[in-house]
């Protein structure tokens, strides 16, 4: 099942088996060549013969596909749509309504922006479906990064999860209290403000208390740090990051060779 504040789901899979470090050199290696690359299909291409299949190996395909759809599908849908309409390009106009005349030109520009922004959020959706948060803490402060950094960047990340979490708990408080939340659009639209309010105030609590509990663990500390619990770094972690590191280097040589 998966946890209430984290997009992290426990499988018994290769790769959630990888370490931390190894995972996040792959979702940026992705982003890196995805935006770099001067191919155009290197974006669509990185989907579907490498974020899909880890998906399946992952054993997080229903996840993926889940917040695929739920996320990506709208958001990559409304960038296609803007650039493809007002994107001021010159060449070829597929027609012309008003203010409207787009080209073949801002259409590709706009499939390629689209297609380049899922890959990179994709990326991101993979690797918090397949790494428990409190891993990739310890693994990052091991390997030397300050505790505080470590605690802002996991905490960055479970901020989608816990507003979500929260707000369902808000949600279902305020009904129990009578409160009408659904229906007609005005009714909901009426509904915020209650909604918003505790939701707003219940986060700026929470950094507060964000802030002790890092004083409370011992961040600030300069005494040497043990863990409870050590990330596995096998070699075949090493070999991964190492190839990941070396296409990525080629990847921008080439680029540069191009230009």
């Amino acid at each position: 099942m998966k946890e209430r504040l984290s997009l992290y789901v426990p499988r018994d899979s290769v790769l959630h088996r990888l370490n931390p470090l190894t995972k996040l050199t792959l979702t940026f290696s992705i982003i890196l060549i995805g935006f770099v690359s001067s191919w155009f299909w290197t974006a669509a291409a990185l989907i579907i013969t490498v974020i899909i299949p880890l998906s399946i190996v992952g054993k997080v395909q229903k996840e993926y596909f889940w917040t695929a759809l739920k996320l990506l599908v709208p958001v990559a849908g409304f960038i296609f749509v803007m650039q493809a309409l007002f994107l001021p390009l010159n060449g070829k106009e597929i027609f012309r309504f008003w203010i409207l005349h787009p080209t073949f030109e801002s259409l590709a520009q706009g499939f390629l922006t689209a297609i380049r922004i899922f890959a990179m959020v994709s990326s991101f959706i993979l690797f918090l479906l397949s790494t428990h948060p409190s891993e990739m803490m310890s693994d990052l402060t091991r390997r030397g990064l300050p505790g505080q950094f470590a605690y802002v960047i996991v905490s960055t990340l479970q901020i989608i999860p816990q507003m979500q979490a929260k707000a369902q708990t808000i949600i279902s408080a305020q009904r129990s209290r009578g409160l009408d939340t659904e229906g007609s659009l005005r009714k909901r639209i009426g509904a915020l403000v209650p909604l918003v309010g505790p939701l707003v105030f219940g986060s700026l609590v929470e950094v507060e208390e964000r802030a002790i509990a890092i004083e409370a663990r011992g961040f600030t500390s300069t005494r040497k740090k043990t863990f409870l619990h050590e990330v596995p770094d096998a070699s075949v972690d090493k070999f991964i990051r190492l190839i990941l590191l070396i296409i990525v280097a080629l990847e921008l040589m080439a680029r540069i060779w191009q230009s």
